[in-house]
């Protein structure tokens, strides 16, 4: 005898199992906080600077020498978004394929409508690690940063102008917008924002903050 499930069902399951397969598009969190997971491997000399480097200040590591750090399958990553203009789209490309390649667990927020609401929104998913891409988001995230330290945020291709310990940020000629009334550098260029110099930046950023190596900016030129 054949048992006959209803199409509506069908339809069901496998939307479930696409979502769940997908995993890197939903607003869903996970159950709680936990200790930051470990690094996967070391960084190679002329990452970590002879002298711990003071807070908010900015290093230039050696290019390349973070490519021995990854982080270990499973790591919680929200991606803060904002923004369509091509910078933004280069860099979120290269956070989902870092995504994809280490297998960390990404949820992605849209914070378009309410900045301050999103960053809200990407702290309450539990995440080990937000990372922000989009301009727009420098000033809200200068806001609500400090009040959460408990929180560990990477900023791609901008920066805090006085970033507390838990922001880290990775810049370049080119990028370096700080907000604050700052506004963009002077030597600002899109076309700087390369698929090459993204994925870079995403890599570099996040083996600093497995690392330790929090509260600065990487220079990566």
């Amino acid at each position: 005898m054949h048992l006959r499930v209803p199409t509506a069902a069908v339809l069901t399951i496998t939307a479930a199992a696409v979502l769940a397969l997908a995993g890197c598009s939903t607003d869903a969190g996970w159950p709680e906080t936990r200790p930051a997971p470990a690094a996967i491997g070391a960084p190679a000399p002329g990452f970590v600077p002879a002298t711990t480097p003071a807070p908010e200040s900015t290093i230039s590591p050696t290019p390349g020498s973070w490519s021995g750090v990854t982080a270990p399958a499973g790591y919680r990553v929200v991606l803060l978004t904002v923004g369509d203009d091509a910078p933004t789209a280069t860099l979120v490309a290269a956070i989902e394929d870092w995504a994809s390649e280490t297998r960390a667990d990404l949820r992605v927020v849209h914070a378009d409508d309410d900045m301050i609401d999103g960053i809200v929104r990407a702290m309450d998913l539990n995440p080990d690690l937000i990372i922000s891409a989009g301009d727009a988001l420098v000033d809200p995230l200068a806001t609500v940063t400090a009040n959460h330290l408990d929180r560990q945020f990477l900023v791609v291709g901008a920066e805090l102008a006085e970033p507390t310990e838990n922001v880290t940020a990775v810049d370049w000629t080119g990028a370096a917008y700080r907000g604050e009334g700052l506004g963009t550098a002077s030597a600002y260029d899109p076309a700087s924002f390369t698929a090459e110099r993204s994925a870079a930046a995403v890599r570099a950023g996040v083996a600093a903050v497995l690392t330790g190596l929090r509260g600065i900016v990487l220079w990566i030129d």
